[in-house]
């Protein structure tokens, strides 16, 4: 099982970390000891002072696949959740400053939350889908699909080109503008439309 994670998928989020926009996805990987699952808390990690939150919409993979196009993307994910790439940002932008990756800011132990799935429904359209994050109950974060620089069939073929997609991978579509820091005590919450999909509470 692989997490697949895409950076700087939203234009305003690209800006506000004072990123160039990309003109491809841009890809990064957590392992699965990253998978933080649902009601589960997370201990504010003691290697940075600045953990921050971005909020994203994740599609498990359904079926086995490589080399995928485009337009028979659909067949190869049948759910989807919010999802919380937990970054370690001072130490992000550390590694970055020495041209180091930066999977140690990423890809720590439990940095990777995911909410409940929901089936995807024939009724759904995936490239127009409502999210958003409250943090102690105020709204920190929203986006829309359609605002996606890479929809997600296109992430997927591209993603396929390089590494074999396998059932009950996931991938998290990247985060809209809005991210910020957390403190211990700090509660999350992340909204499909209006389903609350996810909850975690910083210890």
């Amino acid at each position: 099982m692989k997490i697949i994670c895409i950076g700087r998928n939203y234009s305003e989020h690209a800006k506000e970390l004072n990123n160039e926009v990309p003109t491809e996805p841009v890809i990064f990987m957590k392992p699965k000891s990253a998978l933080l699952f649902p009601e589960k808390p997370l201990y504010y990690p003691e290697f940075t002072d600045d953990l921050q939150y971005e909020c994203e919409l994740v599609v498990r993979i359904s079926k086995n696949g490589k080399y995928i196009q485009e337009k028979f993307a659909p067949k190869y994910y049948n759910a989807i959740s919010v999802g919380l790439d937990f970054t370690a940002r001072d130490v992000q932008q550390r590694q970055k400053e020495k041209g180091l990756p930066w999977e140690i800011a990423k890809a720590f132990d439990l940095s990777a939350a995911v909410g409940q799935f929901i089936p995807i429904g024939p009724d759904m359209d995936v490239n127009n889908l409502n999210f958003h994050l409250k943090v102690n109950d105020q709204l920190v974060q929203k986006g829309n699909s359609s605002d996606m620089l890479f929809s997600i069939n296109k992430i997927i073929a591209y993603v396929s080109i390089y590494f074999t997609l396998n059932i009950g991978d996931l991938i998290y579509t990247g985060t809209p503008a809005g991210v910020g820091s957390l403190n211990v005590y700090d509660k999350l919450e992340g909204y499909l439309e209006d389903q609350k999909l996810l909850q975690v509470e910083i210890r």
